[in-house]
Formats: structure tokens, C-alpha cells, sequence
């Protein structure tokens, strides 16, 4: 057995090591500086408790994008020195962040431990490969995100570290075979467990959803599905769930061998960079030589994400959360006793907020990140969630899940059509939306992307935006100079979010423009970009009127986005004549 030895190393603080919504994110070539990875995990060592590090089991996994095997390496061998007890490593380095939630909060290891955390080796779905993105995020012992009070101490200590502990003579461990490694050092025993990636998350869908309703719909000869994981880890879970367990065809599941550059693609399921899914189903600009299936799907990197199709048919995440919340309670069991509440984050579309109306529902408005999320689900006061960057999820875990959002969506159709699956027509996708429009109107809703600005141009417009809403008679002279068809602005704020469970106060979330008609403008730097600054603008209108809802969104929607532009004067600002993504 190798005894292992505690090295001090000095070491100097890194410019920018501020963890994000989603942890730190930066090209790989900053990662590979000397000491730039070694500084953030002591600095999340440090800012831990002791119990939370010493003699703990921690998590180490990601998406198994490019420098993710070195970084499991260098965190397996800090682990050891910091006096971490065991370290439980996916298979080939690769866990969702889903699963890693799941893992924490569910698997026991055979001496009976519990992981109290997890290093995340994720950008979620920004591009990979040796001149792209890398990303890591720390998760607490409930599975989610760590919270801003432990990120802000995360940030001070990297702007202060002067050394980091290493046992730099641990030889690196094998993680591609299942198994145990075991080492001794100062502190006693230190092992390192390679462990299947999916069993443990496959349990827990399985105790979730009705596989076997699942299975009569995708074994129906007029129901054809199609998976698309864009060469990220969720192809590590795609054919154990979706061909092995529900019985889909092989040939369903697109791009679903993980790959360290997600196969040269942006690892992002959205209209833009899912290609060939948005092929496949219809929607492209030239049509499938095929029919295009009944149902198609996407995940991110990570598998946190997910983008929902139907033939020939978009769903806006801000509808498809609003959706499964409407139907969870008849099509899952899980949720048969009913829901504790939803919540959707502030730029998300208002649709969820009319379902928990109707159904006389909690519901809860919060800022961007799904942190806030867990502290409701902890409570016992949140059941579904969701976010409009294509983020979905549920209490089952405490970070977003896009496999469980593409299971919550067959379990849907599955009940819908329960009684159809012999007769002539399906009830289809389109069909359970419009469905939903009729009952409860409609949100006409869009996000233009302005990744990759200046981001003190971005920081002007943002201070723009905020000085302008002192003046609602200026901005409403603005609008009515640009669109005599839009409707006056009524409230206009910078969200700011007081947390109903630990009273923490979150500012600076997002600058909106409150409309009376319920239209909104949402404006909002992204932390989830690895360099420059991200701006997402957010346009939203609501329509009750059930023979108005089958207009073209982006049709729909012109005159706002017309004053939304010339409002911001976001071209003025940032250069860009236009968004680099439409959603």
C-alpha cells in the first residue's frame, strides 16, 4: 500500500476567481496555468468546515470534457493532503451533475459513509477542448450548489492563499475500471472508489416515473422518439435508460458517446446549436428526408439541461415546466399526493405562475441559480421548478435534470395517451401544448443572447437601464415614440430576492420592465460564460384569448422586441447589430 506524504507548496493569488452562478468557469489554458486549479480547491477547502473535509467523502466527477481526467487527478491528490477519508470517482470521470446530486444524497458506500459533497468538473454547455471552456463547482452534502455565503468565502480566499496541500507522491488512480484503490498517509486510511456512473440514478428514476407505462408507449409502432445527449455525459445514461430499461430502438439516441470536445459541437440544447436533432425533427429550413419522429429531445453537456420537441414543434422551457407541473400529479407517481409548490426563476415566462394560480398552488419567483431552489425543496416548500434556460427539475434531487424532464415528458404522453395507443391517432406534443394554451393561455416569450460582449459595455447598459427607471414618464415617451401598439410601462425595479427560508437578501438579479398589459422585459448579465460578459434579454407577452394563441411567436412578439432594442440601446452599447442566439 502506498503511504503518501503532505506537501506545503507556496503559492499567489489568481486575478478573477470568483465563482459564478454555476461555479468557476474559464478556458482551459487558464486552468493549466501552474497552481490556477490547486488555488480554487484549497480556497474550497478552506472556506469548508472541518467536519465537511476531514475524514469526509467527497465526490469528484464531471462531464469529461477535455482536461476534466487531469483535474480528478490533482483534486484526488489535494483531497489526501487536506484530510479527506475517501473519494468516490464516476467511471471514466464522468457523472451528470444530476447524478452527482443524486449520488450525495442517495448512495452509501459499502462501509456504510455518505458523501458530505462534491467537486463538479463542469462549464455546463459551453464548447470543450483543449482551447475551450473548463468549469468546477462545489456541492454541499443536500446535493445542490454551494450557496453564496460559502462562494463568497471561496472568493476571499482566493484572493489571499499563500500555500495549498498536496501528496504529491500519490500515484494517479486508474479510473477506468471499477474498484477501490487504497492509500494511508499521515491521518490513517485514504481510499478512492471507481464506481458505475448510472446505477445509482437509474434507481432513483425508476422509483420516480412508471417505466412500464413508458415502455407500452415507446414499444407502439405509431410512437417514435429520438435522443440527442450532442456528445455529452448524458450519453453515459441514455441507452442504460432509454434503450435498456423503456425499450427505445438503438438507432433513437443521437451523438451519445461522451467526448472531451462533445464531437467539435456546442454542447447546448437549444434551436441554434442542436442541429441535427432540429433536423431530424422538422424544424430545420429544409425539410427531413424522413418523417420526422412523435417526440425528440436534447440534453447539454452535463445533463442538466434539456430541450423538448415535438414533430415539427418547439417547446419553450418556460411552457414545458408549466406543463409537467400541470400534469404531474395523474402521471407520475411520485407526485400522486400532490405538490408542495413550484418556483421558476425571475427571467423565466409567467406561465407557471397562472398553473399555481389555478391549482391554488405555493409558488415562488427567485433569482437565477438553482441554489435558491434547494433552499425551498429543503423546506418542504418546493416540488417542481424550472428555469428558461432550458433547466428543468424536481425535489428528487437539488440541481436541475434533464433526463428526469425528458422521463416527465413521456410519462405525460404516456397517460395522455393511455387509451390511444390502438386507435388511430396519438395525442401528440403540439397537441397537449395547444391544449394547455386553451386553458390557460399563452406566454409569447423569446431570449436574444449577446454572448461573448464587452463587458464594460455591458456594464454601462446595465447602469443605463437601472438610471432610466426613475423616469417612467421617459420610458413610456420612449415606447410610444417607437410603437403606438405597445402598452405602457407600470413598475419597473432591479429584482432583488429575500429568501423566505434563511432570509439572506440576493440584489442586482435582473432589471425589469413591468408592462400593463403583464408584458415584460427582462435585462440580465449571464454568469455562466468563461470570458467577456453574456447579455440576455428576455421578452414576454401573455395572451388569454384562446383564438390568438397559434400566432408565430417571433410575429407576436416583433413590436416589443422593436422597443426593447431601441430602449436599451443595446447596439449603441455593445457594438452587436444582432443577438448571437435567438431562443
Amino acid at each position: 500500500m502506498v503511504v503518501f506524504v503532505v506537501t506545503r507548496k507556496e503559492t499567489t493569488p489568481f486575478d478573477g476567481q470568483k465563482p459564478g452562478t454555476s461555479g468557476l468557469r474559464k478556458k482551459v489554458v487558464v486552468f493549466q496555468q501552474p497552481n490556477y486549479l490547486h488555488n480554487f480547491v484549497q480556497s474550497t477547502f478552506d472556506a469548508l468546515t472541518s467536519e465537511k473535509v476531514k475524514g469526509a467523502t467527497l465526490v469528484v466527477s464531471g462531464d469529461g470534457r477535455y482536461f476534466s481526467k487531469d483535474a480528478i487527478q490533482i483534486i484526488i491528490k489535494m483531497a489526501a493532503a487536506n484530510g479527506v477519508r475517501r473519494i468516490w470517482v464516476g467511471l471514466n470521470g464522468l457523472l451528470s451533475t444530476p447524478a452527482v446530486s443524486c449520488v450525495i444524497r442517495e448512495r452509501v458506500g459499502a462501509d456504510g459513509s455518505k458523501a458530505t459533497g462534491a467537486f463538479i468538473l463542469t462549464a455546463s454547455h459551453n464548447p470543450g477542448g483543449p482551447h475551450e471552456d473548463f468549469g468546477i463547482k462545489y456541492n454541499m452534502e443536500n446535493g445542490g450548489p454551494a450557496p453564496e455565503a460559502i462562494t463568497d468565502k471561496i472568493y476571499a480566499n482566493t484572493k489571499t492563499i499563500k500555500e495549498y496541500l498536496i501528496a504529491e507522491n500519490l500515484p494517479d488512480v486508474d479510473i477506468s475500471t471499477i474498484g477501490v484503490t487504497k492509500f494511508t498517509g499521515p491521518e490513517g486510511s485514504y481510499d478512492v472508489e471507481v464506481f458505475d456512473s448510472s446505477s445509482d440514478y437509474v434507481e432513483l428514476m425508476k422509483s420516480i416515473f412508471d417505466f412500464e407505462s413508458i415502455q407500452k408507449l415507446l414499444a407502439s409502432p405509431k410512437f417514435t422518439f429520438c435522443y440527442d445527449a450532442l456528445h455529452g455525459v448524458a450519453g453515459a445514461y441514455a441507452k442504460r435508460i432509454f434503450v435498456e430499461e423503456l425499450g427505445a430502438k438503438e438507432s433513437s439516441l443521437l451523438n451519445c458517446t461522451p467526448k472531451e470536445d462533445f464531437g467539435g459541437g456546442h454542447p447546448d440544447p437549444n434551436l441554434t446549436y442542436a442541429k441535427e436533432l432540429v433536423l431530424r425533427m422538422g424544424l430545420g429550413k429544409s425539410n427531413p428526408q424522413d418523417e420526422p419522429p412523435e417526440f425528440g429531445a436534447a440534453a447539454d453537456g452535463d445533463a442538466d439541461r434539456n430541450m423538448i420537441l415535438g414533430k415539427r414543434f418547439f417547446v419553450t422551457p418556460s411552457d414545458s415546466v408549466a406543463i409537467i407541473a400541470a400534469n404531474a400529479v395523474q402521471s407520475i407517481p411520485y407526485f400522486s399526493s400532490g405538490l408542495k409548490g413550484v418556483a421558476r426563476s425571475m427571467p423565466t415566462s409567467a406561465a407557471l405562475d397562472v398553473v399555481a394560480q389555478n391549482l391554488s398552488l405555493k409558488f415562488f419567483e427567485v433569482p437565477t441559480g438553482w441554489k435558491f431552489f434547494g433552499n425551498l425543496m429543503d423546506a418542504g416548500l418546493c416540488s417542481i421548478c424550472g428555469e428558461e434556460s432550458f433547466g428543468t427539475g424536481s425535489d428528487h434531487i437539488r440541481e436541475k435534470d434533464g433526463i428526469w424532464a425528458v422521463l416527465a415528458w413521456l410519462s405525460i404522453l404516456a397517460y395522455k395517451n393511455k387509451d390511444s395507443l390502438n386507435g388511430d391517432k396519438l395525442v401528440t406534443v403540439e397537441d397537449i401544448v395547444h391544449q394547455h394554451w386553451a386553458t390557460y393561455g399563452r406566454h409569447f416569450y423569446t431570449r436574444y443572447d449577446y454572448e461573448n460582449v464587452d463587458a464594460a459595455g455591458a456594464k454601462e447598459l446595465m447602469s443605463y437601464l437601472v438610471n432610466i427607471q426613475s423616469s417612467l414618464q421617459e420610458v413610456n415617451k420612449i415606447i410610444k415614440g417607437t410603437r403606438l401598439d405597445v402598452s405602457d410601462v407600470v413598475d419597473a425595479d432591479e429584482f432583488e430576492y429575500k429568501d423566505p427560508v434563511d432570509g439572506s437578501v440576493s440584489k442586482h438579479q435582473g432589471i425589469r420592465f413591468l408592462f400593463a398589459d403583464g408584458s415584460r422585459l427582462v435585462f440580465r448579465l449571464s454568469g455562466t460564460g468563461s470570458e467577456g460578459a453574456t447579455i440576455r434579454l428576455y421578452i414576454e407577452q401573455y395572451v388569454k384569448d384562446s383564438s390568438k394563441t397559434s400566432r408565430d411567436s417571433q410575429e407576436a412578439l416583433a413590436p416589443l422586441v422593436e422597443v426593447a432594442l431601441k430602449l436599451s440601446k443595446l447596439q449603441e452599447f455593445t457594438g452587436r447589430s444582432a443577438p448571437t442566439v435567438i431562443t
